[in-house]
């Protein structure tokens, strides 16, 4: 499990990340990064053509029920293995 610390630093490298990643990456570390901080998504699905906010809480809503741990985990690995490419 990843320590709150380590969730940190990770979210701070993700920003320094050395190539911009593709959308579908771009979107894992989203969701993974909301489900840490603040759990289950909450409130309605964008709608229209407001497609980026569609794709986000899509995203997001697809991790329901992944324990914050869980996702903090997910996401340090994930900033992780995108450094080691």
């Amino acid at each position: 499990m990843a320590t709150q610390e380590a969730f940190e630093q990770a979210a701070q490298r993700a920003q320094q990340l050395p190539s911009k990643p593709s959308n579908t990456v771009l979107l894992q570390l989203y969701a993974l990064y909301k489900q840490a901080t603040e759990g289950d998504v909450q409130g309605e699905r964008p709608g229209g053509f407001d497609f980026k906010g569609i794709a986000k809480y899509d995203a997001w809503s697809s991790l329901n029920g992944k324990s914050a741990e869980d996702a903090r985990a997910e996401y340090v690995a994930l900033v992780d293995s995108l450094f080691n490419q």
